[in-house]
């Protein structure tokens, strides 16, 4: 899948486009994916990569062209036997609000129809009011409320435990 992401540069007016492929996220992209999280977030895409080898989810990368990783973000086929459960979508910061994140996320609907699977699930933070927005206008609702909470390296090396409240939603296909 090829498109293309629009910037425009705010003090000049200029725009400049950029084209895009969608392709499985490999091994080999996880030290220029640095800016989705942690180093203890990079080693839990290490793993998921290993689970997409065997089937169990596919891990998906929108690329520049010169194939550097820009949005990445996994589907999890075993969490529910009638569902692609989003997680882990991350949008570089700099190209956030550019339709990268609403590409990832219509390119993993169709890998999950793919699967034979006519329903896609996510969970956001409830302090998160910007990814909502993104998911309830690709037409996601609400169903429920459940906590989270996973270990966060600081940039110190410490670990601290973040605990959250998450929407969970869905989307029929």
């Amino acid at each position: 899948m090829l498109t293309a992401v629009t910037t425009a540069h705010e003090y000049t007016g200029s725009t400049i486009v950029i084209p895009v492929s969608v392709r499985d996220l490999v091994p080999r992209d996880l030290p220029s994916c640095t800016w989705s999280g942690s180093a203890a977030h990079l080693r839990q895409v290490e793993r998921a990569l290993e689970r997409a080898a065997a089937g169990e989810v596919d891990y998906l990368a929108v690329c520049t062209p010169v194939d550097l990783p820009v949005a990445i973000g996994g589907i999890d086929y075993q969490a529910s036997e009638e569902s692609g459960t989003l997680w882990q979508l991350a949008v570089l910061p700099a190209l956030q609000s550019r339709g990268l994140g609403t590409l990832l996320i219509q390119t993993a609907e169709q890998r999950i129809r793919n699967r034979g699977r006519r329903r896609a699930e996510l969970a956001v933070e409830e302090n998160n009011p910007r990814a909502r927005a993104l998911y309830e206008r690709l037409g996601y609702a609400a169903y429920a409320r459940k906590p989270d909470a996973w270990d966060e390296e600081g940039p110190d090396g410490t670990i601290r435990r973040h605990e959250t409240m998450c929407v969970l939603m869905r989307k029929d296909l």
